[in-house]
């Protein structure tokens, strides 16, 4: 199985629960046997759109998750009453989401709202700390802006909508596309396993990448401006009195702010510093000053579940098995 189809088959388990309740947990397990992303598990596999090709389009569920560029349809067919769509792009790129057709009634209480970013359970990613506008600003509801914002674009990786429908033939359409992101920041991981470099240049503000996955993480390479011909020792107190360091944190929600703090790092590394981490959702945070240009190169991998039974080493799982 692809490990994007994987990564969607589990949010949208977790999305299920927080969004309907858990009685609707035998219906999603239903739907996913029945493979709602059948493009992402083999076989006939849209690519991202090339100049000439059609759009590659489909039907939208009431929960769904999207990670091609194309055109998709929403049309109730009964009172549809808790939606999303959650959208994920590559790391390196931002999201667009343009309006092409809506017919809803707002005066009835329908909504239609995309968020920049995503939100579960009251949790935002990225977290308020960290994302560019206040929260409010975060939410663009097309029943008070209408098609004067019929084009919206995100600010990661990651962006959802929230919808609701009240009379059957009511819908929506839209379409996705990405746009480069030279210097991306806030991510959420499509894959278990993956390497990436972070990289803040001369910016007043937080990065997180985020993985929604037990994992082994190991940081191969870590450039913090201040620290150039320097050999800082590790203070017990932690980085959080230096303006720019990198932060280890594990949890089990979807919002940085509210993890577990496992380990910072703002001194040079004599080698690759590694962890295993054992809860469900792990996320690397480089805090950035502005005053200089920060870089971290890290690999991740999913544990193994024989991992997670026997942990051994350099590994943090205790507090997150204790919080489920």
């Amino acid at each position: 199985m692809a490990p994007t189809f994987k990564l969607q088959c589990h949010f949208i388990l977790i999305c299920l629960l927080a969004l309907r309740g858990e009685s609707r947990y035998l219906e999603l397990r239903e739907a996913v046997d029945h493979d709602p992303f059948p493009h992402l598990a083999g076989g006939a596999s849209p690519k991202r759109e090339l100049e000439g090709e059609p759009l590659y389009s489909r039907a939208l569920r009431c929960v769904d998750m999207l990670s091609l560029q194309g055109q998709f349809t929403f049309t109730a067919d009964r009172p549809q009453l808790h939606c999303a769509t959650f959208f994920i792009a590559e790391p390196e790129e931002f999201i667009t989401i343009r309006y092409d057709l809506v017919s809803i009634d707002c005066q009835r209480g329908d909504i239609l709202q995309v968020f920049d970013g995503w939100i579960l359970k009251g949790e935002k990613f990225p977290s308020s700390q960290d994302h560019p506008l206040p929260t409010t600003e975060r939410y663009i509801d097309f029943c008070e802006s209408g098609l004067s914002r019929r084009t919206i674009r995100s600010s990661q990786n990651v962006a959802m909508i929230f919808f609701r429908v009240h009379e059957p033939g009511n819908g929506f359409t839209l379409t996705m596309k990405t746009e480069p992101n030279l210097f991306p920041c806030n991510i959420i991981s499509q894959t278990p396993n993956g390497r990436f470099t972070l990289v803040v240049p001369h910016q007043h503000r937080n990065c997180s990448f985020s993985i929604i996955y037990p994992v082994a993480i190991k940081i191969s390479d870590l450039t913090l401006g201040h620290l150039n011909g320097l050999q800082l020792k590790k203070s017990s107190a932690g980085c959080g009195g230096i303006g720019d360091f990198v932060e280890l944190l594990g949890g089990t929600g979807l919002d940085p702010s509210k993890m577990l703090l496992l380990a910072d790092l703002c001194y040079p590394l004599r080698g690759p510093a590694q962890m295993k981490v054992g809860c469900d959702h792990t996320v690397l945070r480089m805090v950035s000053s502005g005053k200089h240009i920060n870089r971290v190169t890290f690999e991740y991998r999913q544990l193994e579940p024989y991992e997670l039974e026997n942990p051994n080493g350099n590994s943090i799982q205790e507090f997150c098995l204790s919080t489920l």
